[in-house]
């Protein structure tokens, strides 16, 4: 075919006109199709099916799908080309955005701030009026890093190659200037001041940073701190050229998102031991009171966030969001009510905790008399190897737990208050995240606290106003503990792969 084809994407209902031969990648991304494994077939995750016309099967696709699956359309969008009239199913439409209208208390200051939670996965920004604060515009984006890799590890490894850490920086920096530039335009004064956060890799790619420290033990970097811009740096077309800070990371792969968490909990404020966890890929976890806070991060994985598991999935419609047992029957939640597609963090984590229940999963993660996987809520089911991956997340974070307790001297009945930020936190059963050994404590005392990276992030506004230092004091405050350097980190994180037995 010479001319233009067309390509329609359901069940979103757009129709696109490219030109034969063009990447599927190149036309997926812009409409929030993410390929987190940076577009190498590993990972599944960008799977689509053909409705109507033709995509040929690749060696990727063969190693990727069954038989059954490639029979039925099944294809990975990473290496497809466009060559005739294409209708396809794409189930990556919705990315979850955790935005933030927490009241909180604050100096009044002149003029206008923008606020920017820098997220692997997603960019908010909120434009705030110092005077009073209220929250006057909010704009959301796909980091467009992700077609790069959906994990920090894979954009650290793109960083490292020729080129790489350039074309990550200078996408990161267009995006959020754009959003910045189409809240400004609605403004009707000058915006003075902008605070982003993020973390430490997220920190890095922004400024442009050398990350090679991230990518080896014991990932410790040299410039984690406090970066000044200008806006006409950065390509920013904002009228008066504000500053632009990105707050400091406070150790390792603990950054600047946490730190604007623990402002905006105010954990450093009370008598009583508290605690703020991040629960992702990479979870950050942090303890303290007013006399000071140990923090430490740890490799999770991708579970949580559906990946690596057969049929994981971002939270959006069509995932199984919720497994419950009633009179005996298992029941699955999907979200939109709309078909079931895959499963989500919160799903799988519910998922196990009525495994545990039924008999059907053991002490050390074994599923039993289930085959090769447990129907869930078909086409959903959940494999060995789904659990083996739930296992090591969970256990990461546990492990983690337990060793900045022990630092501190105290036992998870100490703790009197947990938030969990984060979408995952704000979605996670807390009684099956307690039955499955991710959570040790009281559900009571466990408080889904929503994006505190951004709300700490609007509160960053109001306290730069006044004493730009007080961030570097804040960050002296909070100890990172290199769980990789505790000589009983490795026994304690194979005790937590244990499922508790009731």
């Amino acid at each position: 075919m010479s001319g233009p084809v067309t390509l329609r994407l359901e069940p979103l209902g757009q129709a696109l006109t490219l030109e034969p031969g063009s990447a599927l990648r190149d036309a997926l991304f812009p409409r929030g199709v993410e390929f987190p494994c940076g577009g190498r077939g590993l990972c599944r995750r960008c799977r689509v099916r053909v409705l109507e016309g033709a995509l040929p099967i690749g060696d990727e696709d063969r190693r990727a799908f069954s038989a059954a699956e490639l029979e039925a359309g099944w294809r990975l969008a990473c290496h497809a080309r466009v060559e005739g009239d294409l209708t396809l199913e794409v189930g990556q439409w919705e990315t979850p955005i955790l935005a933030d209208d927490t009241p909180f208390a604050f100096v009044p200051a002149e003029g206008l701030g923008l606020a920017v939670d820098a997220g692997t996965t997603t960019l908010v920004a909120q434009l705030v009026d110092l005077e009073n604060g209220r929250v006057l515009g909010v704009r959301s984006a796909l980091n467009p890093q992700a077609v790069f890799g959906a994990d920090v590890m894979s954009r650290v490894e793109h960083a490292l190659a020729p080129e790489g850490l350039r074309r990550l920086r200078d996408a990161i920096r267009a995006e959020i200037g754009r959003m910045a530039e189409q809240l400004a335009a609605g403004a009707s004064r000058a915006v003075t001041r902008v605070v982003l956060v993020g973390n430490t890799v997220m920190h890095h790619l922004f400024a442009g940073l050398d990350v090679e420290p991230l990518a080896r033990v014991p990932f410790q970097t040299q410039q984690d701190g406090m970066q000044m811009f200008q806006c006409r740096e950065l390509g920013w077309r904002l009228p008066g050229d504000p500053a632009v800070a990105f707050l400091p990371c406070i150790g390792g792969f603990v950054g600047s998102d946490v730190l604007a968490g623990v402002l905006a909990t105010r954990l450093l404020e009370g008598d009583e031991l508290a605690g703020l966890m991040d629960l992702g890929t990479n979870g950050e976890i942090v303890f303290g009171s007013r006399t000071g806070a140990l923090c430490a991060s740890t490799a999770a994985g991708p579970a949580f966030e559906g990946g690596r598991i057969r049929w994981g999935m971002r939270a959006a419609t069509g995932a199984i969001s919720e497994v419950v047992l009633c009179d005996g029957r298992v029941q699955c939640r999907v979200l939109g009510n709309a078909p079931p597609r895959g499963i989500c963090g919160s799903g799988l984590v519910d998922a196990a905790a009525v495994a545990l229940e039924l008999g059907l999963l053991d002490q050390r993660g074994r599923l039993r008399a289930c085959g090769d996987a447990w129907q869930l809520c078909p086409p959903v089911a959940i494999t060995q190897r789904d659990i083996r991956e739930l296992q090591l997340a969970k256990a990461a974070i546990a492990a983690g737990v337990r060793i900045l307790l022990r630092e501190l001297g105290a036992q998870p009945c100490r703790v009197r208050r947990l938030y969990l930020a984060g979408a995952f936190g704000n979605y996670v059963n807390r009684a099956s995240a307690r039955r499955i050994g991710l959570l040790a404590f009281e559900e009571e005392r466990v408080v889904p606290a929503g994006n505190t990276a951004l709300l700490g992030a609007k509160m960053a506004l109001f306290v730069a106003a006044r004493d730009a230092e007080a961030f570097d004091r804040l960050r002296r405050r909070i100890r990172h503990l290199p769980l990789a350097a505790d000589p009983e980190f490795e026994e304690i994180f194979a005790r937590e792969m244990l499922f508790p037995t009731g």
